[in-house]
């Protein structure tokens, strides 16, 4: 290729940066000469070690699962500070955690045989300590990690484990002795249980994936692919950041750091070009919150949802393809109207990478085409990842820039287990969640409330789960805010009647959702902090951006073409419908329609119209038309505001 099709929008620093994209936090420590290469060691030998065993050579679940937990929670005291304002050297309190999380990782392996019928049912005392010490060390690894959220609300759990003889209602049960509780919670039902086997079969699969996908210039190419195509449109930046942080989010464990990486480089861009800092920073927020929803990967949610539900990841990855479509289309249109409505123009097309040679760089979708055409052909979850990460390698090595040498593989397996280590210690902490909801029987008693109010309204119910969904979620990562809701809010939607891989698709979406939903909203704060607004306001502003999220799940009870259920015919206009509706929704939150702002009747008339087309059905379409023609009507001949010309 010539100097020309080779440029790219991003300079060689930003690309190192893409490259090394690190979901650490701010409280890292820079560690440096020995520890840095004991660090290294540690995490290669941890991340080829999963990667044997998930191929070759299976272990004991339990043991398996025990020997990820000691890998993350090793390396999370080693690399995160207790404070943030902390010391940059590794404490003796850190050395002593690193010492005791060894410890239970052999008592385990060691007892292994009598602890499966001991545990939660007749323990020892030192069962007992040995779980308390292991359940105190993952709270505070998930601690340094993701804050205080998540901790405080597995303890509120924990707390109603021993206060429930003498809570009111549904809350109520008889209560456990504290060593029966603590050996049953850090047993295969609770820390070890679904969440963190997810953990440590696909979700650090697919993070050495997303940290190969990287090194070898895939991330970069993602980036100067979304430019080229969409960098010279009115607005441009903006929807550069809708396809770049889809395309990034679906391989980053969660949407605020998502928004964090991709947004350093987009939020300055659409400042430059009109953009108010708000805006910019929400729409970067809510196009990082839309990766967790993006196939194939869907930020490792779906891969808890294959394992709660035991339907095919394939089949799941199916289902989700036009929702996920919709909810672009919705965050595009939001940008696209609200770049209208300013006279917006987009990057000269002199200052964007050459589309010829994006074109030719197009081999580069290979790993991701591969990955998504073997989990079609049936091929196992984990056999697809690892044929894309050799693919990942094989790529480099024809790409100019970027070929991966025994360094590049190392710097990949380290950057994938670095950024496994906080998710790895939200999915240890919300299996105590999901333990607790299991050994007190109230997520049963909840799906008893929910059917009593299905019986007055389902749509009621819908609501009710939607907003119980999104309260759990919130100040939570995707996966742990999924697992939580699942655990909580699924089993009262099926017992209701709703079929299973809907009720688990209306939670998750509305899981991921807590992010930009205020007023905790990760994915809006952080993007807050890159652009230097006001997180609330942010958060307000990302909300409105992507509430086609929060009506899209409603659409996958009363249109379940939508999820390539029935026949061709019927799925490409159910698909076509949504759209519409989509479209109409978004005119209505920007209050631009017709090539005019809108008033309030024309807003109250499109909401109106979005909200017939949700359910699939020739009457309400009509409806829904009859809706759009009185409204253009209405627009063009009445409403007098200022037209653009």
């Amino acid at each position: 290729m010539t100097t020309e099709e080779r440029k790219s929008i991003l300079t060689e620093e930003q690309a190192k940066e893409i490259e090394k994209m690190e979901d650490v936090g701010n409280n890292s420590r820079d560690l440096t000469g020995n520890m840095k290469m004991i660090f290294t060691v540690i995490a290669v030998v941890g991340a080829l070690f999963h990667l044997f065993v998930l191929n070759f050579y299976p272990l004991d679940p339990w043991v398996f699962r025990s020997v990820h937990l000691a890998f993350g929670a090793v390396l999370a005291l080693m690399l995160f500070k207790p404070r943030k304002n902390g010391s940059n050297k590794i404490a003796l309190i850190d050395w002593v955690l690193i010492l005791a999380i060894i410890f239970i990782t052999s008592y385990i392996y060691m007892n292994l045989s009598t602890l499966l019928f001991r545990f939660g049912v007749m323990p020892t005392f030192m069962d007992s300590i040995v779980a308390l010490i292991g359940l105190a060390i993952v709270f505070e690894i998930t601690r340094r990690t993701s804050g205080w959220t998540l901790p405080i609300l597995a303890s509120i759990f924990v707390l109603y484990a021993f206060l429930g003889p003498w809570l009111p209602g549904i809350l109520k049960h008889r209560g456990y002795a504290w060593d029966r509780f603590v050996t049953y919670i850090f047993g295969l039902d609770g820390v070890f249980g679904v969440t963190l086997d997810v953990s440590s079969k696909y979700i650090l699969l697919f993070i050495i994936f997303g940290a190969f996908l990287q090194l070898s210039g895939v991330g970069r190419y993602f980036i100067d692919f979304s430019f080229s195509l969409a960098g010279g449109m009115r607005g441009g930046p903006a929807k550069v950041s809708v396809i770049s942080s889809g395309l990034m989010g679906m391989m980053n464990g969660t949407s605020a750091g998502n928004a964090v990486a991709t947004g350093s480089l987009t939020i300055p861009l659409m400042k430059k070009v009109g953009y108010t800092g708000r805006f910019a920073a929400a729409t970067e927020a809510t196009a990082s919150a839309g990766g967790q929803i993006m196939i194939p990967i869907m930020g490792a949610g779906a891969f808890i949802m294959a394992e709660l539900t035991g339907i095919r990841y394939s089949e799941i990855i199916i289902a989700a393809t036009i929702p996920a479509l919709l909810y672009f289309i919705s965050v595009y249109f939001m940008v696209d109207f609200q770049a209208i409505k300013n006279g917006m123009k987009g990057i000269p097309r002199k200052d964007l990478p050459s589309l010829k040679g994006i074109f030719k760089q197009a081999y580069l979708f290979i790993p991701i085409i591969l990955l998504i055409g073997s989990l079609l052909s049936g091929y196992s979850v984990i056999r697809s990842g690892t044929i894309s990460i050799l693919a990942c390698l094989l790529i480099s090595w024809i790409t100019p820039n970027n070929k991966m040498g025994p360094k590049e593989v190392i710097e990949a397996l380290v950057l994938g287990m670095k950024n496994t280590i906080q998710l790895l210690a939200v999915c240890a902490t919300a299996g105590v969640i999901v333990g607790v909801i299991a050994l007190t029987g109230v997520g049963q008693r909840f799906s008893s409330m929910l059917l009593g109010v299905a019986d007055t309204n389902i749509l009621l119910a819908l609501i009710f789960a939607m907003l119980i969904s999104i309260i759990l979620g919130m100040g939570m990562p995707t996966t742990a805010a999924y697992a939580v809701a699942a655990s909580v809010v699924a089993p009262g939607l099926i017992s209701i009647g709703i079929p299973l891989l809907t009720a688990h698709m209306f939670v998750f979406y509305f899981a991921v959702m807590s992010a930009i939903t205020p007023p905790v909203a990760l994915a809006a704060y952080a993007a807050a902090g890159v652009a230097g607004t006001d997180p609330f306001k942010t958060g307000i502003t990302a909300f409105k951006l992507g509430i086609a999220a929060f009506i899209v799940p409603f659409m996958f009870y009363y249109s379940p073409q939508l999820m390539m259920e029935g026949s061709g015919v019927s799925i490409g206009w159910s698909f076509v419908t949504a759209s519409v509706g989509i479209y109409l929704l978004a005119a209505c939150v920007q209050g631009w329609f017709a090539k005019k702002e809108t008033g309030i009747i024309v807003r109250i008339l499109l909401i109106a119209g979005s909200l017939c087309l949700i359910n699939a059905g020739l009457i309400m379409d009509i409806v829904a038309v009859a809706i759009v023609v009185v409204a253009i009507v209405y627009q063009r001949f009445i409403q007098k505001d200022k037209q653009i010309h």
